[in-house]
């Protein structure tokens, strides 16, 4: 059964309950699917394929503590483990971090797992030198400037906090691979999260759009200096389709927005 698409604002509690047990349910079919291109021991920063082995964009990793944040399988963070890094990975789903754990006994590459909501972080204060995430936790909230300050909370002064998330531009145009996503549809400024609901109207799906310049907002808030704002580009000989990302789509406009950030001071 399809459930019902709207648009409409929710509560920190509904997107919880809704990315929880939306990633409990999916994870297999998820990695099913996108675990080829991700890989066991990887940290893909996006579908347009920028891995951090080749951008760079963590610094320096060997010997610093970092917290991969809403980690999926964790293939992340046990390729920083190989780099030398002292890892945590966290995520809401139990179905994730199962994933997690059947990928860790296939590489051998094991790392602490913490099953954690990402506005409540179970660490003490400047625990990490570096939070990372590829497409986790920011999307799924609905206080994600809220995420902002616990990730600032538990990082060292000076430290890198990266995250990848669908490019803000992307909301204008409808989720499609193919010419339909290639029509403006909406307001780059509605910033109402897309819902799927069931009959009762209880959300099974919840991710949320802000515009670039909240998000600057939102960092600047919480005590971070935007060192770079990456928007990859789609790469020549890349013809995978991923959800509404495609080569199509991808040569046109960008499908991702890299944040660099450093915690001040």
């Amino acid at each position: 059964m399809v459930d019902h698409v709207t648009r409409r604002p929710v509560s920190d509690d509904e997107s919880r309950v809704a990315s929880r047990g939306w990633w409990d349910i999916d994870a297999d079919d998820y990695q099913a699917e996108h675990g080829t291109f991700l890989g066991d021991v990887d940290l893909v920063w996006c579908p347009e394929g920028l891995r951090e082995a080749e951008a760079g964009l963590l610094g320096q990793v060997r010997g610093r503590r970092v917290l991969e944040l809403g980690c999926g399988a964790a293939a992340g963070a046990r390729w920083l483990h190989g780099q030398g890094a002292e890892v945590v990975a966290l995520d809401l789903s139990e179905g994730m971090l199962r994933q997690a754990r059947a990928a860790s006994d296939r590489s051998g590459v094991r790392v602490p797992l913490v099953q954690a909501d990402a506005l409540a972080l179970p660490f003490a204060d400047a625990t990490f030198d570096i939070v990372c995430t590829a497409f986790g936790a920011v999307p799924f909230v609905a206080d994600s400037a809220a995420v902002m300050r616990e990730v600032a909370r538990v990082l060292r002064p000076g430290g890198p906090w990266v995250f990848s998330i669908t490019h803000p531009m992307r909301w204008i145009f409808m989720d499609e691979p193919d010419e339909r996503g290639l029509t403006a549809v909406n307001s780059y400024f509605d910033r109402r999260p897309y819902v799927e609901q069931d009959d009762a109207g209880v959300p099974t799906y919840v991710e949320q759009h802000r515009t670039l310049g909240d998000r600057v907002r939102e960092l600047v808030a919480a005590g971070f200096r935007l060192r770079d704002l990456v928007e990859p580009e789609w790469p020549e000989g890349h013809e995978g389709i991923w959800g509404q990302w495609s080569p199509l789509r991808g040569r046109l406009f960008p499908g991702t927005a890299i944040f660099v950030c450093d915690k001040l001071g």
